[in-house]
């Protein structure tokens, strides 16, 4: 019986939401029902599978070929199509944020830090108080990198910092502060035209999303929602990304749960927050 919330999942005979294989002589047979139950994470397995997934993702990323004509070319495009629309503000809110020395300094920082732990810390948190959705949640995180790494495949795109002549201030090397890995002495280690998606703002919205939907907190759920805007505000701030790449961030996300939906049948959320196991009774 699957039930909303608290539930717990129990298998009962000929239950027609019983989607296990029948037991066969050498074991149970694995089938694509039995795959998409929701089933309790194994710890090392996780820490390896983020591991391994995470390296992945930066050699690819950075393995991409840095196509700086082409880049520059898609950012001018990006920017004439904000101006169309009226909303090609990044300029003015990259000035005026840099203008205060303490607050500039706090997004840098934020920028390069906030993105990893916020996003490791909410996985932390599914993994020990909802094991159930955790794997459906996960895999909408996995899916929406994935599909990112096609986005700077097919589409390299420069940050507004990198503009030329295009008068936006590259807030980590004009406060010295240690950022973005495409700023400064570390711009040799990374891709610096892997700017569309933004997943700063795909991971803080996936983030923001799992806490209001499965915190029990206000105070929690408020932070939820916050989050992503003012992540937005940081990439914006500190010349990182254009306005268009966040959409591009939310865009992948939805796409993540779309998929995540047609495996497990289900909105991650709405999957039993806790499972027993297969062979309980």
């Amino acid at each position: 019986m699957w039930r909303v919330g608290d539930a717990t999942v129990r298998t009962l005979e000929k239950s027609p939401a019983d989607t296990r294989p029948e037991a066969q002589p050498g074991g149970e047979r694995l089938s694509i029902g039995r795959l998409r139950l929701p089933r309790r994470p194994r710890l090392r397995f996780e820490i390896l599978l983020i591991a391994v997934s995470y390296w992945i993702y930066s050699v690819i990323r950075n393995a991409v070929p840095e196509q700086k004509a082409a880049a520059l070319r898609n950012a001018d495009w990006i920017w004439r199509a904000e101006q169309a629309v009226g909303i090609a503000v990044e300029h003015t809110v990259n000035h005026a944020v840099n203008s205060v020395t303490w607050l500039i300094v706090g997004m840098n920082y934020y920028y390069a830090t906030l993105h990893f732990i916020v996003t490791v810390g909410v996985l932390v948190w599914l993994y020990r108080w909802h094991p159930g959705r955790y794997a459906a949640t996960r895999l909408v995180l996995f899916l929406t990198t994935g599909i990112a790494l096609l986005g700077y495949y097919l589409y390299p795109l420069a940050p507004p910092r990198l503009v030329p002549d295009g008068g936006f201030v590259d807030t980590v090397v004009v406060h010295d502060t240690w950022g973005s890995m495409a700023s400064g002495n570390l711009a040799s280690m990374s891709n610096q035209y892997a700017a569309m998606p933004s997943m700063h703002i795909g991971w803080s919205v996936w983030c923001g999303i799992t806490i209001v939907m499965l915190a029990p907190a206000l105070w929690a759920k408020v932070l939820g929602w916050l989050y992503p805007p003012l992540t937005l505000l940081v990439i914006v701030a500190t010349a990182n990304h254009f306005w268009l790449d966040a959409v591009g961030g939310v865009l992948c996300l939805a796409a993540g749960y779309g998929f995540s939906y047609l495996w497990y049948r289900s909105v991650a959320y709405r999957l039993p927050r806790h499972v027993t196991p297969l062979h309980a009774t």
